[in-house]
């Protein structure tokens, strides 16, 4: 049972691990500090709640999206949405957070919206370079504007704090971790992309391995996250050609795997760039050409400016080029570390504490 005399937090984030780890990480660090603390999301989202302290009550509210389904899901969703806010307003009525924060995906319109029509303190925290349809729409209905990369595009007149992405606590505690750099041993390569950008890293990473020099193919020891139905085929490309691997739908310890790790490649979705550059390793960033706004080039631009991550457009993405870029690291120990220490220049391990800060002033406006 919660505690109803403690402060709450309302914490609303969609159906993406983009928007769930960020959430995942306030919720870790206020929990810490003595609040209660609600998740909205939807089904999607109850997915990732899994890393949630035990003492979140996770809250699934009815919601749905424009850009997915057939036209009968486009034609219910304003109605889907409606019943979310209605009964995100019976909800935040009856039991009235002191603060409502949202991490962007359509999931979190019931909760803002209700914190709108209840005049609660609220807040938005849009973790890409580039502003998702959602927190666009609610930049100028919220107390305070947070952004995860900088800068970001905002809608003209609206000015945004810088915090910088929050990173789960495992991370955190591997923050800066000590990095060896490439040489003539068992070399690590970890291979991540979201799970809707998978698909092209499995279709060219496996075989640009597979053209590096012998020297270096026969020392890598390669983790590579795929979607299910691309398993068997990646595993069977690295036995071919005869590299190490381990390859699975998803690693429950990526922050382990990237501290151990020389190299990674990487989509730019936000969480992944925050990781990286937490932890300080060398990267070569293939942005998801479809995303919304091409938000993850933008997401990329730090780390690619600072001289800590190779950018690889998805169309220029190939093989050779794939296995050009790794050796070009893998080859250059000393170069190597300069892009792990970039990395690390670019950095926000504060960035939970940051969102703590405006979570409890926001409390203060609302007392």
């Amino acid at each position: 049972m919660s505690d109803s005399s403690l402060p709450l937090l309302l914490i609303a984030a969609g159906g993406t691990g983009g928007h769930m780890f960020p959430a995942q990480a306030l919720a870790e660090a206020m929990v810490r500090r003595g609040w209660r603390v609600k998740l909205s999301t939807d089904a999607r989202g109850a997915r990732y709640t899994g890393g949630f302290p035990h003492v979140v009550e996770v809250e699934q509210i009815a919601s749905a999206t424009f850009a997915r389904g057939g036209l009968a899901a486009k034609i219910a969703a304003p109605f889907r949405i409606a019943g979310g806010i209605l009964s995100a307003l019976w909800t935040n009525w009856r039991d009235r957070p002191q603060v409502v924060i949202g991490f962007g995906g359509y999931p979190t319109i019931p909760a803002l919206a209700s914190a709108w029509v209840l005049r609660l303190p609220r807040a938005i925290h849009e973790q890409n370079g580039v502003m998702g349809r959602v927190n666009l729409g609610f930049a100028r209905h919220v107390d305070v504007v947070c952004c995860g990369t900088w800068p970001t595009a905002l809608p003209q007149g609206v000015e945004a704090r810088h915090t910088g992405n929050p990173v789960r606590a495992a991370v955190r505690q591997r923050r800066a971790a000590a990095y060896i750099p490439p040489g003539p041993y068992p070399m690590s390569v970890l291979v991540i992309g979201g799970s809707q950008g998978a698909r092209v890293l499995s279709d060219v990473v496996p075989e640009g391995l597979s053209l590096l020099p012998e020297h270096l193919r026969a020392l890598l020891r390669v983790s590579h996250q795929a979607r299910p139905e691309d398993v068997e085929r990646v595993t069977d490309a690295y036995y071919t050609a005869g590299i190490r691997a381990e390859v699975q739908p998803f690693f429950n310890d990526v922050p382990e795997r990237l501290a151990e790790c020389q190299l990674v490649i990487s989509r730019s979705g936000a969480s992944s760039v925050a990781d990286i550059s937490v932890i300080g390793r060398p990267s070569i960033l293939i942005p998801f050409a479809a995303a919304t706004g091409d938000h993850q080039t933008a997401n990329a631009r730090g780390l690619v400016d600072a001289g800590a991550a190779i950018l690889l457009p998805e169309h220029a993405a190939t093989p050779e080029t794939v296995a050009d870029q790794v050796a070009l690291v893998l080859d250059n120990p000393e170069g190597a570390v300069q892009m792990a220490q970039a990395a690390l220049s670019r950095g926000v391990p504060d960035a939970t504490e940051r969102l703590v800060d405006i979570v409890e002033q926001l409390a203060g406006i609302g007392q």
